[in-house]
């Protein structure tokens, strides 16, 4: 049975690359930078949504894609603020697909949208193994979960562009060593840029909010380059 499961599961995969390779080329058409939030239950997911939503709705269109066991109170928190924002239950399922991604797009006005953020199941294992088709993955950490969850889980901490260390006005509280969660992150990920915020008291927010710009930006400078139809050769 162990000979079994390795195809199955490779088999698995690349069936859900080739549906990201599809949802990739939808995000360049439209000229939408995308992220997969990733972290466990309790991190902080919403909350950065929340509050990366009240600083720059005013100046991208942003909608988001909320992926949880059960429930819609993530996707209704997210709502109030009055942006597009679709949920999606996995009835038990440990992380979103890129077929889950797909269904979940005909329900968005896409050309309203910049930014889209995508919530995936709170969870350090399984969402790391699925592409959704998104430009940047993020990983967050909160300092109440400890610092060894780099070392326990390093595969989602060495294939984000971004982590983020939440709830660092808890520090006082924890025995948690950020110095070591920054150390351990950049021995398994050398590239990945580390923000360390609070997403109560809004502390360190600001290298955040200007990489998501900046990121912004560049596919919005994509697709006005896009919309320009090739000039008549005039020899």
């Amino acid at each position: 049975m162990a000979q079994i499961k390795v195809p199955v599961v490779r088999n698995i995969l690349q069936a859900n690359d080739r549906l990201a390779s599809e949802n990739r080329n939808r995000f360049d058409e439209a000229g939408i930078f995308v992220v997969n939030l990733m972290s466990s239950p309790g991190a902080g997911k919403t909350s950065l949504l929340e509050k990366t939503i009240d600083a720059l709705a005013a100046r991208m269109g942003i909608a988001v894609i909320e992926g949880d066991l059960q429930s819609s109170c993530d996707a209704e928190r997210i709502q109030k603020k009055g942006v597009q924002a679709v949920q999606i239950n996995t009835d038990g399922g440990c992380h979103l697909d890129g077929n889950m991604i797909q269904i979940a797009l005909d329900s968005l006005d896409l050309s309203q949208v910049d930014l889209l953020i995508i919530e995936n199941v709170g969870n350090l294992v399984c969402p790391a193994e699925f592409n959704l088709g998104e430009h940047e993955k993020i990983t967050m950490l909160s300092v109440a979960e400890g610092d060894d969850k780099p070392i326990k889980y390093p595969l989602i901490f060495q294939i984000c562009s971004v982590l983020l260390v939440n709830k660092i006005d808890l520090l006082p509280y924890t025995d948690c060593d950020v110095a070591k969660i920054r150390q351990t992150s950049k021995q398994l990920n050398p590239a990945g840029k580390v923000f360390e915020i609070s997403c109560r008291t809004g502390e360190g927010f600001g290298p955040w909010l200007s990489w998501i710009e900046e990121k912004v930006g560049e596919h919005r400078k994509i697709r006005a380059g896009a919309a320009v139809p090739p000039q008549a050769d005039s020899h």
